[in-house]
């Protein structure tokens, strides 16, 4: 269920337009948030399923139902065939292209699970494309258009949370388990650089997105450089927890767990909706 926050992806097109608050835009983001979460819940199933040998191996994997053998194999294949159904109804009435998105979603990830997943940077690339079309779902079925700032900044920061996710496994790895074959095509020092790189791009492009001439016109306002402050305390503190604590847990746990980034995250969103939506 964590892996439901990954969606909020969804809502940041109208977020951004600064038309989340409008009533019927509202209402079609929040169904199209609950429809891709039953399609990307029929995703993650498929995925455990193919890889139910591995997360045996994995000392947080080993407790999913599948892997724990709570859920049989046909019992998961029932419902990961009913949350699909499901959740691809609900976007159809979103619209054609909005189904095509979550259709294509579908695809990669099968891809994924099934071959792909077992080659580096690919992996983590695909990852990256996973988060970027929920934004593109989110601004298909809301009508609001994905910028390109937003494509860029919305692709950078997944593939720091892919390679954060790695580099958690590839400590676990290098303990004497091994469950991923892709982290063959990894090291510390490859996985820390490249954190530390793709974390300073993200730093400037947002720094660029916020002092852009077409983007403070469009919103309104110049000082939304001020939640700059923000995602620099939440990439710093996201570099501490892998590089100095070395905690092997995924972006989304870690989210779950450090009330430092939760701060952080509310404090942004909070500063930029007000920025957006209140101060003019």
């Amino acid at each position: 269920m964590h892996h439901w926050i990954k969606n909020i992806f969804v809502l940041i097109p109208a977020f951004f337009a600064a038309r989340l608050f409008e009533p019927a835009l509202f209402s079609r983001a929040i169904v199209t948030f609950a429809g891709f979460s039953l399609v990307a819940s029929a995703v993650y199933m498929f995925n455990d399923l193919m890889d139910i040998e591995m997360d045996r191996q994995h000392p947080r994997k080993r407790l999913r139902p599948i892997a724990q053998g709570l859920v049989s194999a046909t019992e998961a294949r029932a419902w990961m065939a009913f949350t699909a159904c499901s959740g691809l109804a609900i976007l159809f009435q979103m619209g054609w292209t909005t189904l095509c998105y979550a259709l294509l979603y579908i695809l990669l990830n099968v891809l994924y699970s099934w071959r792909l997943k077992h080659f580096a940077i690919i992996d983590i690339s695909l990852i990256a494309l996973g988060f970027l079309l929920r934004v593109y779902i989110g601004g298909a079925a809301t009508g609001v258009e994905v910028s390109n700032w937003l494509t860029v900044l919305t692709f950078i920061l997944a593939l720091i949370l892919g390679l954060s996710k790695r580099r958690g496994e590839y400590i676990t790895f290098s303990e004497g388990i091994t469950f991923r074959k892709s982290l063959e095509g990894y090291n510390l020092p490859f996985l820390n650089a490249s954190i530390t790189i793709f974390a300073t791009v993200a730093i400037v492009a947002y720094l660029m997105y916020c002092f852009s001439p077409d983007v403070t016109q469009r919103m309104g306002n110049k000082n939304i450089y001020f939640t700059a402050f923000f995602v620099i305390l939440g990439l710093l503190r996201l570099l501490q927890l892998a590089l100095v604590e070395e905690r092997p847990d995924s972006p989304t746990r870690l989210l779950i767990e450090d009330l430092f980034l939760q701060i952080v995250l509310l404090a942004w969103v909070g500063s930029f909706a007000y920025l957006l939506y209140f101060a003019g």
